[in-house]
């Protein structure tokens, strides 16, 4: 738990330097274009969003369904930074028990077609809930989307570091992948 614990800070210092490196170009750009982009309005964003998935070659998880709430900081009209948290539950085939955990992620937002289309790339903790299960794992999650002013459709991975799956033999494995898309409603705040 604690070596988790210490590469999620290291990760999430990583990503803030990079960040930091980010914004100053961002800011450095918007003094050189047009008066509409020098008077955007910097703000934040809430969005609730419900995310279904598909487990990848990991038994005996066959999918898995959550709810979400991203709080979205924009910086420019092109680079947003975001904080999602919510329930996800991972169902099981079999007389086993569920697995839910919560995730909780710190990302970067980058919109690249016409302030629309965009990448996202986000770094956390996934922190089990489940009784039997009290384990926490890294998670790390790339992805793509659409959004407007209300509405954001997004497909992603996802990649858990630490949750246990069963292998191709029998054992017991870690390292859990997953395809997920995610439908929300949003708004400024």
């Amino acid at each position: 738990m604690k070596t988790i614990v210490r590469n999620s800070v290291k990760l999430a210092v990583v990503a803030l330097c990079l960040l930091g490196s980010v914004k100053t170009s961002a800011q450095e750009t918007m003094t050189t274009t047009s008066s509409a982009t020098e008077n955007y309005d910097q703000g934040w964003r809430l969005g609730f969003g419900l995310s279904g998935g598909v487990p990848l070659n990991a038994e005996p998880y066959e999918w898995n369904l959550g709810g979400d709430v991203r709080l979205q900081y924009d910086l420019s009209t092109k680079y947003s930074l975001t904080f999602t948290t919510g329930f996800n539950n991972f169902f099981i085939n079999g007389d086993d028990n569920d697995f839910g955990y919560i995730p909780v992620k710190g990302g970067f937002k980058a919109f690249v077609l016409k302030d629309k289309l965009y990448l996202l790339g986000e770094v956390g903790g996934a922190f089990a809930v489940t009784n039997d299960y009290d384990q926490s794992s890294i998670l790390l999650s790339p992805g793509v989307g659409y959004a407007n002013k209300y509405f954001d459709a997004s497909i992603r991975y996802e990649h858990y570091t630490n949750f246990p799956k069963l292998n191709d033999d029998g054992t017991t494995g870690k390292g859990l992948g997953m395809i997920a898309v995610r439908l929300a409603y949003g708004f400024r705040l």
